[in-house]
């Protein structure tokens, strides 16, 4: 078995060091062929740094690390000089550390080939820097980009910040189109596209590549790759469990498949598959790395209603047409990997994208980090709250189940209750989430709408969700809730469902919550 690369992003010590590489050299060869100026966007821990790593090996010349692989004897293999500029590695804190740090790296990059740069400015000395080191190599320069948005979403909740670095960007960047004749490659990635347009307006020759059916799997594990270069691994977390494989498959499929950017290939984030066979259990690997502090504060300032992130219809310019003073939370949480695309409607003139969770992981996990912004509730809590509340409504404690949901949202601050019955409907949505209870809302009959459907082994619970903030009372809220379910005839699509019917009306009145329950 070959060793985990668990943060190993440099492919020459992968291939040297015996770690294990899922060849994705058959894509790559194909990428070379696929334009000079090339930009994909993927979120963070998906294999980026790597590609880019890979790159500068093949464009140096290195054949003899890539014995074994596909690209091998696919290509005319020649040596060019490289630059790699990894925003990762320079300083952005506000914008002149960050033209010295971008200064200072330009230089440590002449250095490196013996080369003096005369230029001042940022634009010029990247300039020159192509320049002379294509004249001195006798070679046109391949220029790699990783993480180009870094100094920009770092600073997302500071728009000044963020405004003055990509100003920044757009002055540095600006110099590759006047560079082309010494220029033999340029690839960039990134994690968003919201400051493209803004960035590249002067290189507008750069192909985006992000949602190309081509180089849809260019990045991530697909389901094939897990189960042919993981299949030692598979087989131990299987032992360890006691799970069979069939099942095994299935719930790591559930857990952290499903990343998509073209409706039809579905992948795995390589940080998660990586760490699932590390540590040899199920956990919120991906999700841990990054808390998504900013996107919970913009969901909470614009009361979005949490509901509308599953099965939510977009149209294809949100991706392009947003900039940092017009922030799209769904084109945001798609581009950060809290979204993935599920469904493309291409028949009408526009086309139209289906945006869903990608896996389990995602879901509970961003979910849990909703709560704690709506509610105020402390992270530590809610997940024995949550297994307490399923434990009730398994055993037909409503009151048990009622009581706790009243005693969490106590401690919504007064600023954040929202007075629309959406608000509290996005909270039992969260809740039901983080019980690990299947929910279906809003589901379409035939008579109307159920507000939701919570499905257990042996039973169903069918709710209606009723708010009032004031002019009625609790038992008339509760009362109404349970007569819609009766009057549209919810129960019906689950007429040949041999489970037990829980007709369960919830009413909100003000901050106080009360119920109501038939069973059929």
């Amino acid at each position: 078995m070959k060793k985990l690369p668990i943060g190993i992003q440099t492919f020459s010590e992968i291939i040297t060091e015996n770690y294990l590489y899922v060849d994705k050299t058959k894509e790559i060869t194909e990428l070379l062929q696929g334009g000079k100026y090339l930009f994909l966007s993927r979120p963070r821990r998906f294999g980026k740094s790597l590609l880019i790593s890979t790159l500068s090996e093949i464009f140096s010349g290195n054949q003899e690390l890539f014995q074994g692989l596909y690209i091998y004897d696919k290509i005319d293999w020649q040596s060019y000089p490289v630059i790699i500029i990894d925003f990762n590695k320079i300083s952005y804190t506000n914008d002149e550390v960050f033209k010295t740090s971008l200064l200072s790296f330009l230089d440590e990059i002449a250095t490196t080939y013996d080369i003096v740069l005369s230029k001042s400015f940022i634009k010029d000395k990247f300039g020159e820097l192509i320049e002379k080191i294509s004249k001195k190599t006798q070679k046109k320069v391949v220029v790699l980009i990783d993480e180009y948005d870094k100094p920009i979403v770092e600073h997302i909740d500071d728009i000044e910040k963020a405004t003055k670095n990509r100003e920044i960007m757009r002055d540095f960047f600006g110099i590759l189109k006047s560079s082309d004749p010494f220029l033999r490659f340029v690839f960039l990635t990134g994690v968003s596209k919201f400051s493209r347009v803004s960035i590249f307006s002067e290189l507008n020759n750069v192909r985006d590549i992000t949602f190309s059916r081509q180089f849809a799997t260019l990045c991530g594990y697909t389901q094939k790759e897990l189960e042919t270069y993981f299949e030692s691994y598979i087989h131990n977390l299987g032992s360890v469990l006691e799970i069979k494989k069939p099942v095994l498959l299935t719930k790591i499929k559930t857990w952290y498949n499903g990343y998509s950017w073209n409706a039809k290939d579905t992948l795995y984030n390589p940080f998660s598959i990586l760490n699932l066979f590390m540590d040899q259990r199920f956990s919120n690997y991906w999700f841990a790395t990054g808390t998504p502090t900013f996107l919970m504060k913009l969901i909470k300032n614009t009361e979005l209603d949490t509901i509308q992130f599953e099965n939510k219809k977009v149209p294809e310019t949100i991706f392009d047409g947003y900039n940092l003073e017009n922030l799209n939370v769904f084109a945001l949480l798609f581009q950060t990997g809290y979204l993935t695309i599920t469904d493309i409607d291409s028949e009408d003139l526009f086309i139209e994208y289906t945006l869903n969770y990608p896996n389990l992981e995602v879901k509970q996990a961003f979910t849990t980090y909703l709560f704690t912004a709506f509610t105020n509730n402390r992270l530590d809590e809610i997940q024995p709250a949550t297994k307490k509340l399923r434990i009730f409504l398994q055993n037909d404690d409503i009151e048990g189940f009622i009581n706790l949901i009243r005693a969490l949202f106590a401690k919504i601050p007064y600023n954040l209750h929202i007075k629309k019955e959406a608000y509290y409907h996005s909270l039992f949505y969260m809740v039901a989430v983080l019980m690990g209870v299947e929910i279906d809302l809003e589901i379409l009959t035939d008579k109307g709408r159920i507000d939701g459907v919570l499905e257990f082994d042996n039973k169903i619970y069918l709710i209606e969700f009723k708010y009032a903030e004031k002019g009625t009372k609790m038992d008339s809220l509760t009362n109404k809730a349970i007569a819609q379910i009766k009057d549209k005839n919810y129960g019906e699509r689950f007429l040949n469902d041999l489970r037990q019917r829980v007709y369960l009306g919830v009413g909100i009145l003000g901050k106080e919550i009360g119920y109501q329950i038939e069973k059929v």
